[in-house]
């Protein structure tokens, strides 16, 4: 964290699963944000992402969650439709930030709409572990998925979505190749179909 600056972190959740959309956030934390428990989404239980989510919402100074389907995911590829997701979230922030912090090695420039010059951006390998506004929106990503993919499970229960949240698992894979892809899949992954 940079004294003085306005810093967004950046997350996404859900590249790898077969089905679903792949959801990003970004938040801005106070300088002074503290909280012990808070780290990298998938270093914490359930229940501790879901009561750390309203502690985030409530205390950072802008946080956004946005959605990419599986439709977008399929037209530009996951990595692709993973940056889209965050920049698409840092648009919808309601404080402009004046540094990004990317989880991860890829990234492209981030211009927002009306400016001329993109924001000065780094990118972290293991970031969610390291920087708290990182953390945070590994977080807020994390449970709104869960959250999608537990309002998927209703529609499609064969698929076993409200357990694996729709990562190649056996019980998945069997379920597509007896019920067949849903509008859901992804059809530029792998569904071994055949």
């Amino acid at each position: 964290m940079i004294k003085g600056v306005v810093e967004a972190g950046c997350d996404e959740a859900g590249r790898g699963p077969l089905a679903g959309s792949v959801f990003a956030a970004a938040v801005i934390l106070p300088q002074d944000f503290s909280c012990e428990l808070l780290n990298d989404s998938k270093q914490l239980t359930e229940k501790q992402r879901y009561a750390l989510r309203p502690l985030i919402e409530r205390e950072a100074i802008a946080w956004a969650v946005v959605e990419v389907t599986a439709q977008e995911i399929d037209c530009i590829n996951i990595l692709q439709a993973s940056i889209t997701g965050m920049q698409r979230a840092l648009d919808q922030l309601s404080v402009r930030p004046q540094h990004i912090l990317v989880d991860g090695n890829k990234w492209r420039p981030y211009v927002p709409e009306g400016e001329m010059m993109a924001i000065q951006a780094d990118t972290i390998v293991h970031g969610d572990a390291t920087y708290m506004s990182i953390a945070a929106a590994s977080v807020l990503a994390k449970t709104y998925r869960d959250d999608y993919m537990l309002r998927l499970h209703e529609e499609y229960p064969q698929y076993g979505w409200a357990d694996n949240k729709g990562y190649p698992t056996k019980q998945h894979y069997e379920a597509l190749r007896q019920f067949g892809p849903t509008p859901y899949h992804r059809k530029s992954f792998n569904l071994k179909l055949d």
